[in-house]
């Protein structure tokens, strides 16, 4: 039966499985217009939907190629069944994605196959499209985090302006002062010196909030700022209000740190994890997961392991707490049934490998009884990973491999755990 997601939180597994749905009907392409779309805002009554659907199928028999006409009316049809299941939309709607995909085994050897999304926010359209492509962009832009915060350190010698939106951070823009030392020239009076210096801060100021408009007016539309730096440079230029005013009526925190310009950057979203400001924003969220597996791992304690069959093995044993791992982790889990004598074995492989995996498998007698006679059943490992960690309590978490977090999870095989107790040897 259809699940809504309106009780559910729209967790990191949930977006790494609809991300990887989506890059996978990306790559479809069907030989007619005969991949289907549905998108149903969540307002739109099913039986609206169902009659659009048949009004579609009468004119599908108009379609001169039989092959194309027989794919239509059938993704029309098994579309139309499974919208039979809902007694009205879920309360971000649907989204369908039904068609005749290529079997890989030439012409006429499709199999119709349906997708049924609820997407992580409403549905803001209807549409209705049997195209050579699904259409997928509408989905794909509901995935972008489209929170962004803008981030400025500075003081009197450098500025650092920087981006933190969803699972990343990027510093955008670096400049320095031009603004002479605290010490005055030689030949020059103290006064004429401040008066000099003040006038090169002041241009310094506008052009660093020129620059902060530029970037998080023009270019990005940010939903706050977090200013920063080391003295009281921040607090004057925050004071003075240099700032567009959209962005001066945002600032979120101002935090002391000890650099400006890059570091700086760095330094802010560190301090914006650890004071807990902004910790909806995945990014952050990430960077908590991974400083407390890292130091786990480092501590010597043993609850803290990593690489796949360390942590499968563990996880069957029911001692895992957390799993983390990246979203480029691309594996399958095959299991293996021998139909003579039902010897049964599990192997993990990579996407690229399944196929020569398989014809290894079955060209090879069964180390029991000598058959080749095999049933072999696949899944993806994220699929695998979460019914275990259902069954043992353990917390799956699925974060970003472009961080510099997801990297050193990278650098570890991809995958770690935290355990809950350090098992007997």
């Amino acid at each position: 039966m259809p699940q809504s997601s309106s009780d559910d939180k729209w967790d990191s597994v949930k977006k790494y499985k609809l991300t990887k749905m989506l890059n996978d009907l990306s790559k479809i392409s069907g030989h007619g217009t005969e991949l289907v779309t549905v998108y149903i805002p969540p307002k739109r009554p099913i039986y609206d939907v169902l009659a659009q659907l048949r009004n579609e199928a009468g004119t599908a028999s108009n379609i001169k190629s039989d092959l194309t006409r027989n794919h239509v009316q059938d993704a029309l049809n098994k579309t139309m069944e499974q919208l039979k299941l809902y007694k009205e939309p879920p309360e971000n709607g649907l989204v369908i994605f039904c068609g005749a995909i290529p079997t890989g085994k030439g012409l006429g050897t499709e199999k119709i196959e349906i997708f049924t999304v609820v997407p992580p926010k409403p549905v803001q359209i209807n549409l209705y499209r049997c195209d050579d492509h699904f259409w997928i962009d509408h989905i794909k832009e509901m995935l972008k985090d489209d929170r962004t915060i803008a981030i400025i350190s500075i003081d009197t010698q450098e500025a650092g302006l920087g981006i933190l939106t969803g699972d990343r951070w990027e510093t955008i823009e670096t400049l320095t002062s031009g603004v002479s030392g605290k010490h005055r020239q030689g030949g020059q009076s103290a006064r004429r010196f401040e008066r000099l210096r003040d006038n090169e801060l002041n241009e310094y100021y506008h052009r660093v909030a020129n620059y902060a408009q530029k970037i998080f007016i023009d270019q990005y539309t940010v939903k706050g700022l977090i200013v920063g730096g080391p003295g009281p440079t921040k607090e004057t230029f925050v004071r003075e209000e240099y700032l567009d005013y959209r962005l001066q009526n945002n600032i979120v925190a101002t935090l002391d740190t000890s650099y400006s310009g890059d570091e700086g950057v760095r330094e802010i979203i560190d301090k914006v994890n650890d004071q807990g400001i902004m910790s909806e924003f995945r990014s952050m969220e990430e960077k908590k997961i991974v400083k407390k597996f890292m130091g786990e791992v480092f501590s010597g304690k043993g609850l803290g392991i990593y690489g796949l069959t360390d942590v499968v093995n563990h996880l069957k044993a029911g001692i895992t707490d957390s799993i983390i791992a990246t979203d480029s982790i691309d594996l399958i889990y095959l299991e293996v049934i021998c139909n003579k004598c039902d010897f049964r074995y599990e192997k993990i492989v990579e996407r690229d490998q399944l196929v020569e995996t398989k014809q290894n498998i079955i060209s090879s007698p069964c180390s029991k009884c000598g058959g080749q006679d095999y049933t072999i059943n696949e899944k993806d490992f994220i699929d695998y990973l979460e019914e275990y960690a259902s069954l043992a309590g353990t917390k799956l978490d699925i974060i970003s491999s472009k961080t510099e977090e997801g990297a050193q999870i990278q650098s570890l095989g991809k995958i770690g755990a935290l355990l809950r107790f350090k098992p007997t040897v």
